[in-house]
């Protein structure tokens, strides 16, 4: 998908099919979050007002680049999470024996389609700090672009843990829903704790 015209994308994103949905959206919120914190981190690179940070703005540049590719892999990792409970969700069911298998199948799917967007939401997480040193240390003529990334990276984190808690909320083992909603609920805070902290450096 990651390879797909923005117009194409937005087309499959509108259209009846399951996917790309709020997940995958997700990833690209954070993709582009860390794209921004880059291009930021890159107006800095090669400026004599900014050469005390330049080795700093380097290191922002490549961590960005990781995340950002990272990103755009789980805009399909997203889509292909929920295949296992669309297979499970197909099996036959007349007998005993086909409804427990079935459950199984489900269940077990579920927890991967709860999992793989909490993992989302961490990626996008990783931003969060790259963000706040573009707007405290790189190019001031570019401020707010940290700003925005760092408000793409927060959506991100939020859209996707969305997706985690409705799979959740399906799933069984309550012992599994507990450890990661008690992850869910941490991310959360942070991210929003973390934003605010960045948009109150905000000129603007």
């Amino acid at each position: 998908m990651k390879n797909m015209k923005v117009v194409d994308f937005a087309a499959q994103t509108a259209s009846a099919e399951p996917v790309p949905g709020g997940g995958s959206i997700a990833a690209v919120s954070g993709a582009l979050g860390a794209a921004l914190a880059e291009m930021v981190a890159n107006l800095t690179i090669g400026k004599k007002k900014y050469v005390e940070v330049e080795c700093d703005m380097k290191a922002v540049s490549k961590k960005a680049a990781e995340l950002r590719d990272r990103l755009l892999d789980d805009i399909q990792r997203d889509s292909d999470s929920f295949n296992d409970v669309m297979i499970a969700m197909k099996l036959p069911k007349n007998t005993d024996e086909e409804k427990k298998l079935r459950t199984e199948k489900m269940q077990a799917g579920l927890k991967i389609a709860a999992t793989v967007p909490y993992e989302i939401a961490c990626d996008a997480f990783e931003i969060m700090p790259l963000a706040e040193e573009v707007v405290n240390e790189g190019n001031k003529s570019a401020v707010t672009d940290g700003l925005v990334s760092a408000m793409m990276s927060r959506t991100a984190v939020l859209s996707a843990l969305l997706n985690t808690k409705i799979n959740l909320a399906s799933i069984k083992d309550e012992d599994f829903v507990s450890r990661l909603n008690k992850k869910v609920k941490e991310l959360e805070n942070k991210v929003k704790e973390y934003e605010e902290k960045i948009l109150n450096k905000s000129p603007y």
